[in-house]
């Protein structure tokens, strides 16, 4: 069977199909992490009284946590931090910008933020569409994630999309994080796939991208924000319709 691709660069070429086993990133990538991490901490802000305890305005305090929280996954993927800090320091350096040292608070406003937010549903447009489109051509779809297992089992189940995937391969479960090889060859394994036949689809062109590449896999970036990718990936799409020009 012969399909036309879209690589990096707008070239077409003709190709041969020749991936069977698709592995998707899960947040940023399918489910949009941005809209319901915002819609999870308003709901905290109001609960827990963040006003009155001098954090002015919901959305200074959203920048804040972003902030912290971008900065604190790039030192836990890297290892220097473990996932319980992660999971209140983003909440702690957020209140400290607003001279609010409250880390019983913070800590409660962490287990609560990972109660609340696999409850969201938001996903990126196109996601449930192009899903079923690759399971009816028969794709075998897996997700590797460096989210928490608990966290994103839930998430997947909540928001409609585990009839989609077989195996779902988290950073916790595997003992390895992306980028790092042994989380792909874990993942390579559990599904029971070869690299030739095998593609990463992510939006992240460290973790997804430079991790597949570290594996042996062809990869697709998902290129949601317009950037100007700083590693090479096989294809890029700017919106997750552009697959069908891929697979």
């Amino acid at each position: 069977m012969f399909i036309i691709l879209e690589a990096t660069g707008s070239l077409f070429v003709f190709c041969e199909m020749k991936y069977q086993h698709l592995f998707f990133d899960l947040d940023h990538t399918l489910w949009d992490f941005e809209t319901n991490a915002k819609q999870t901490l308003a709901e905290l802000y109001i609960t827990h009284s963040l006003e009155a305890k001098g954090v002015p305005g919901f959305e200074q305090f959203f920048e804040r946590y972003s902030y912290h929280n971008h900065r604190l996954w790039d030192r836990y993927t890297k290892g220097f931090i473990k996932q319980d800090e992660l999971r209140w320091k983003r909440m702690w350096l957020a209140l400290l910008d607003f001279k609010l040292a409250d880390e019983p608070l913070a800590r409660q406003l962490g287990i609560q933020f990972l109660e609340y937010l696999p409850t969201r549903k938001s996903l990126f447009p196109y996601t449930l569409e192009i899903l079923k489109y690759l399971k009816e051509k028969k794709y075998r779809m897996h997700l590797v994630t460096n989210g928490f297992e608990t966290v994103q089992r839930h998430k997947i189940q909540n928001a409609n999309l585990h009839p989609f995937f077989e195996q779902v391969i988290t950073s916790e479960a595997s003992g390895s994080l992306k980028p790092n090889k042994e989380i792909f060859d874990y993942a390579l394994a559990r599904a029971g796939a070869i690299t030739a036949e095998s593609i990463m689809i992510g939006d992240n062109l460290d973790a997804d991208i430079q991790g597949g590449i570290n594996a042996g896999m062809d990869t697709i970036f998902v290129n949601h924000l317009h950037i100007t990718p700083h590693v090479k990936p096989t294809f890029t799409v700017y919106h997750l319709k552009e697959l069908e020009n891929i697979l």
